[in-house]
């Protein structure tokens, strides 16, 4: 369960904080139903972070980016293709959202994705992309996606 008690200047710093690919390895984006959780690290190497990719089983356009720190921490959830999100004060937002960490309610509030950092959130690669950007991923892993349209 994530301690929702992470103070939000330290989730912001986490979030900005530069992050690295912590080795070669090629890492499979997920088909429908998978999932992958990829190992990022800050460039001193004391901050570690997972990267989380998944896709839904039938309906492979519903997906989830997600960045984490200290295991359990989300700092940011891209989600795509899915029902509409209610947020802790019962205002609905769109089904494509992004959660971001607030204090007190770990990623339990969500926004409508910023249209002027998401290009085209139907074309899987540039979504993957553009989130690295968003979550400050300078050296990016190695994501084998050659089957992606």
């Amino acid at each position: 369960m994530p301690d929702a008690d992470l103070p939000q200047a330290e989730a912001n710093r986490l979030i900005a904080l530069p992050k690295h690919r912590v080795n070669l390895q090629a890492w499979p984006y997920p088909r429908g139903g998978g999932r992958v959780a990829i190992p990022l690290q800050s460039e001193n190497k004391r901050e570690h972070f997972l990267l989380d990719l998944s896709r839904a089983g039938i309906n492979i356009t519903k997906g989830t980016h997600q960045t984490r720190a200290r295991q359990v921490e989300p700092l940011v959830r891209l989600c795509t293709s899915r029902p509409g999100h209610r947020n802790p004060d019962g205002v609905m937002v769109p089904p494509d959202h992004l959660h971001l960490y607030r204090e007190g309610y770990a990623a339990k509030w969500a926004q409508p994705v910023p249209a002027d950092v998401f290009r085209d959130l139907a074309d899987l690669q540039a979504t993957l992309e553009d989130f690295m950007r968003y979550c400050n991923v300078v050296e990016p892993p190695f994501i084998q996606a050659r089957w992606i349209p």
